[in-house]
């Protein structure tokens, strides 16, 4: 861990506050001790603890007021209320405002150590999680893209093998996927890594500007001309030319194109010589050019001539598995550029990430992790810190309740989906269900799932 995990006491008596601090000491954890719930609450953002022990009566601020403000904003915080003065209604509402547990005076010693465990062995799980998927993610990557998927070693496997050898290779696949860096892997990886890798997004082009941009021209050639420019095929002679968005190239530039790829020879404007180039092609598009060539869109004979080999990458959404070992790259990557001791992400915050819609896809991941790492103050990304950084998540479904459904199958159903998103992780089941870990243990014996 990159940080001892930090737990908070609240309570306006020295001798509780002593007694905890003596229990505490040999577990490892960072004490925090206050006397004033408002100083405690003033310092939550900046002290972001792992787990609170709130006294339920104080003079200026009542332990469920407190419960309440921690939750609001740190809700990744276990909160355990301690009270000399025990009440079953005290007790249910401190449960129903999502309280870890609720312990009488003179303390439990015993169960209070539990708790503090429990909460190491989350921290360091979570630590141990974030070091075992960077380092899956390593070895799984190919040329820095990352896809334990099924999907996606097929993909790779497919640029493997094709690398050493096309001359023209169409990848497709939504904005955001990451259909450059197929095409950079598919340079690296053959023949012409030594050579240049040139890129042109051709939906940024000014149309009347495509062919100089392409094929070079000459001095005089038309307005402006005012020397001898060699294009991009020129640039990337010996090595690969990569052709972003070619679906929206102009029809009088797909022509000259195709004759390019058909004859190994470019004309730069305004000359009557030719120029011979070996370059290979690897163009991208996040449009059906099979659709835009049968409607007349896109010349089909130049689609063919680019559909030697096509590689379909495919949306995040169709590979959320992938989604955790991304993260911690991303995650490792941002911890160190800024300086901030990320360890991994919270369940809450993990389970917004493996639900949320991600249209822009990686692109959009990579950034949303990026902006919450500036704004992270802690060694775990929460909920709140992923709040101004991504769009809200979908939420799950629920099965919906008919005659045949009765309540207590929609609870079964309910606790086993939160169980497989905490990967059976009952304390941290436990909070996302907002109950004690108890009552889930309770639940969990009634519905047969022990």
């Amino acid at each position: 861990m990159s940080r001892p995990p930090v737990l908070i006491v609240i309570d306006d008596e020295p001798s509780i506050l002593a007694l905890i601090e003596r229990i505490v000491r040999p577990a490892g954890f960072k004490t925090i001790l206050h006397s004033r719930a408002r100083d405690a609450l003033a310092a939550l953002p900046e002290e972001r603890p792992d787990i609170a022990l709130v006294d339920l009566q104080m003079p200026e601020l009542g332990g469920l007021d407190v419960l309440r403000e921690i939750r609001q904003v740190h809700p990744e915080c276990g909160v355990i209320l301690m009270t000399g003065h025990a009440s079953v209604e005290s007790a249910i509402e401190a449960v129903k405002l999502g309280a870890l547990d609720y312990l009488t005076k003179p303390l439990d010693v015993q169960r209070l150590r539990r708790h503090l465990d429990d909460v190491k062995e989350e921290a360091t799980r979570r630590g141990g999680i974030l070091t075992t998927k960077s380092a899956t993610a390593k070895r799984l990557e190919l040329c820095g893209m990352i896809g334990r998927s099924a999907v996606m070693q097929e993909l790779f496997d497919l640029v493997r093998r094709i690398a050493p050898h096309a001359r023209a290779a169409l990848v497709t696949g939504e904005t955001g996927t990451g259909k450059e860096g197929i095409a950079r892997a598919i340079h690296e990886l053959g023949p012409r890594r030594g050579k240049r890798f040139v890129t042109i997004n051709c939906s940024a082009v000014v149309a009347s500007l495509f062919e100089s941009e392409l094929f070079g021209h000459m001095r005089g050639a038309f307005t402006g001309a005012a020397d001898n420019k060699p294009g991009l095929f020129e640039a990337a002679d010996g090595g690969t030319l990569f052709l972003d968005e070619v679906g929206e190239l102009p029809a009088a530039v797909q022509a000259k194109l195709l004759r390019v790829l058909e004859t190994g020879e470019v004309q730069r404007v305004g000359s009557v010589q030719p120029r011979r180039v070996d370059v290979r092609i690897v163009a991208a598009t996040n449009r059906e050019l099979r659709a835009a060539a049968d409607e007349g869109t896109f010349r089909s004979d130049l689609y063919y001539r680019l559909n030697v080999v096509e590689l379909r990458v495919p949306p995040l959404r169709e590979r959320r598995e992938d989604i955790p070992y991304l993260t911690a790259a991303f995650l490792k990557e941002f911890g160190a550029r800024f300086g901030k001791p990320v360890a991994g992400v919270s369940p809450s915050a993990e389970q917004i990430l493996m639900s949320a819609e991600w249209r822009g896809n990686v692109r959009e991941l990579r950034n949303a992790l990026e902006r919450a790492c500036m704004l992270a103050d802690g060694h775990t990304l929460s909920e709140r810190d992923l709040a101004g950084a991504m769009p809200p998540a979908v939420p799950a479904e629920l099965p919906a309740v008919t005659t045949e459904t009765d309540l207590g199958s929609v609870e079964r159903d309910h606790i086993v989906r939160v169980l497989a998103e905490v990967r059976g992780n009952k304390v941290a089941a436990a909070r996302l269900l907002g109950i004690s870990r108890r009552t889930l243990y309770r639940r969990l014996e009634r519905h047969r799932l022990v």
